[in-house]
Formats: structure tokens, C-alpha cells, sequence
């Protein structure tokens, strides 16, 4: 398969939550993270081609929480190997740009795996 994003993926070994800002309720965990995106784990489907506004926490290189902000498109929704489970798609759309400049640093970070 080729791939033809233009941001390196890092593969999130932890489990990290993702909150939707507006029900301040969980919505899955990342699977994979760029600058510009990620792979959401989750229990339910979201809206197709739905907006959504996210938060998420990420330790920075000195080990302190990071909470990050995003504004995500879903692309795509397809069920997991685990009954019930999907994996979602999600391109960010709105990223504040200390963000956006941490997301990059993060993802490219010495010792991750890229997807």
C-alpha cells in the first residue's frame, strides 16, 4: 500500500484519550498521530463527513502534559478486528500554530515508530 500522506505518523503506544470539546465526552483514543491528523480507536461511529472539536493531552520531551486543541474532519469510518471497535479517520482543519509546530515536533520525535 502506498502512502501518500504528507506528514509522518508516530504510533501512540500509551493510551490517550480523546475528548469531544462540545460533550465533554470521550470519544475514542488515538491510534496514530500527525500534525495534520490521526487515527481515532473508538466504540461508536461518528458522523460522516462531520466537524468536530477535539482535546487531547501529550507529553512533551520533558515528560509535562500537553493539552492540544484541534479542530478534525472525519474522513473515513471502518470497523476494527474487534467486534464493535472502529477506527476513524480524522484530518485536522483548525490547529493553533504553538500546536500545530508542538504536533510536528511530536510526531517526529527520535524513537517513534512512523506509520
Amino acid at each position: 500500500m502506498n502512502d501518500h500522506r504528507r506528514a509522518p505518523r508516530r504510533q501512540v503506544g500509551e493510551h490517550i484519550e480523546v475528548m469531544d470539546v462540545m460533550t465533554d465526552a470521550v470519544v475514542g483514543r488515538i491510534g496514530n498521530l500527525s500534525q495534520g491528523g490521526m487515527l481515532l480507536i473508538s466504540h461508536r461511529s461518528l458522523v460522516e463527513d462531520g466537524l468536530y472539536q477535539l482535546r487531547f493531552e501529550l507529553r512533551d520531551g520533558a515528560g509535562r502534559e500537553r493539552q492540544v486543541n484541534v479542530g478534525a474532519h472525519m474522513l473515513w469510518d471502518d470497523d476494527a478486528s474487534a467486534p464493535g471497535q472502529h477506527w476513524i479517520g480524522l484530518r485536522f482543519i483548525d490547529v493553533a500554530n504553538k500546536d500545530a509546530d508542538f504536533l510536528r515536533l511530536w510526531a517526529q520525535a527520535p524513537g517513534s515508530h512512523h506509520a
